[in-house]
């Protein structure tokens, strides 16, 4: 995964700034639109980190600033939910011109309520995602209901929201109050995901319910267990990530296996490290994660590079007996293949022709399930050592490397 920084106008012309996270390979199987939460901002880590779940699964994320927030242009006290779904509608128009329109549109807290509003305004979304979002906007109303005072006699008044202040005009008051969020839940017209916590004390899962019950299906809905309002853990937001990527190919017409299908000996393999040991791959078209223990320094989120070595040697054994075995006729049920990888010294290698200090040594162990017969279990032993990636290893092998631009 990769991040680019662009820009786009909003309908009154100021520019707003966002991140498009893409899928290593540059090759998305769909574009998803992300609204943040109220007061924050696109470089949140739980957006972030939800952001770069779906990108790692090749589904390429643009997250933006709501219009006076973040690096966007504009006053924050102009703004108001609606100007938000504006500017929901100016990304996904955005999106389309430059790259491919939206297919999914998820939104975080308020971010939720207003890619239900937004939804109407686009057609190429086939499927919603809400995190910790409020049934009802009155329910920032509710938050905000100590300066209704102020707002009323003077139009405006400083409020203060996690800890940071901003102001807040009669004019977005008024208009979070006309907002209907049944009637756009009830007509949203396309599939919903429902993601909430009943640890969260910020937003009650009465709320998930109340957009659950008011959606027509598809819907579904996931609990978030212990997570908290913000995402802060960052497994949490990774899971939610994940778990969209999982749920919208359903939706979206193009499923990974389809779109990015491969063909064999095809070998586009693009591995990308960005910040610690966490490396993401992308093996023909298939996602997958290395990484290093936290002894080494690592996060250990995926298997070391040679125990994916040690994964390439097992499962290319496993394949070659059971291909074998099909054009033979065998009964063989199935294979398990256990492997060890270390360093060990020459002398202990039994081969007096190396010279080398050490070698690299892979202890593979098989078993074979099935009514099969000695000769036949001999046989498959033997073919065993002809394996592609077996013989890959024992043979001489070259690499070239160059520098890209």
């Amino acid at each position: 995964m990769h991040t680019k920084r662009v820009t786009f106008e909003n309908a009154v012309g100021h520019k707003l700034a966002a991140l498009l996270d893409l899928p290593v390979d540059d090759e998305p199987i769909a574009y998803a639109l992300f609204a943040h939460c109220f007061t924050c901002s696109k470089d949140y880590k739980g957006v972030a980190r939800v952001s770069r779940a779906l990108a790692a699964e090749g589904v390429a994320v643009l997250r933006f600033d709501f219009t006076g927030l973040g690096e966007s242009e504009g006053k924050f006290a102009d703004a108001t939910f609606s100007s938000n779904i504006a500017d929901l509608a100016a990304a996904a128009d955005y999106m389309s011109r430059e790259f491919q329109a939206p297919k999914i549109l998820i939104g975080h807290s308020l971010g939720g309520a207003a890619v239900l509003q937004a939804a109407a305004r686009i057609p190429s979304a086939a499927a919603v995602a809400t995190i910790a979002t409020p049934s009802s906007t009155e329910h920032l109303a509710g938050m905000i209901r100590s300066n209704h005072a102020e707002i009323e006699s003077t139009g405006e008044a400083e409020v203060r929201i996690a800890g940071r202040t901003f102001k807040i005009r009669k004019e977005f008051v008024d208009d979070l109050s006309a907002v209907n969020m049944h009637d756009a839940t009830a007509g949203l017209g396309r599939a919903l995901l429902v993601f909430h916590s009943p640890a969260d004390t910020i937003v009650g899962i009465d709320h998930a319910q109340q957009i659950f019950e008011a959606a027509n299906d598809p819907k579904s809905f996931i609990s978030l267990d212990t997570a908290d309002h913000l995402l802060s853990d960052a497994d949490d937001a990774r899971y939610v990530g994940s778990m969209i990527a999982s749920w919208a190919r359903r939706f979206i017409g193009r499923p990974q296996e389809e779109v990015k299908q491969g063909r064999p000996g095809d070998n586009r393999i693009f591995v990308r490290t960005e910040g610690g040991y966490r490396t993401e791959v992308l093996a023909n078209g298939h996602p997958l994660v290395a990484d290093e223990p936290r002894s080494l320094g690592g996060t250990n989120a995926g298997p070391t590079p040679y125990e994916l070595l040690s994964s390439a040697l097992g499962t290319c054994t496993s394949i070659t007996l059971r291909m074998y075995a099909d054009r033979k006729g065998w009964p063989l049920e199935a294979v398990e293949v256990r492997l060890a990888h270390e360093k060990i010294h020459c002398e202990d290698c039994g081969d007096p022709d190396r010279t080398s200090s050490r070698i690299d040594h892979f202890a593979r162990e098989i078993s074979l399930e099935g009514p099969l017969d000695e000769k036949q279990r001999g046989r498959l032993l033997a073919v065993a050592d002809r394996c592609p990636v077996h013989r890959t290893l024992k043979g001489p092998t070259e690499i070239t490397t160059t520098l890209a631009d």
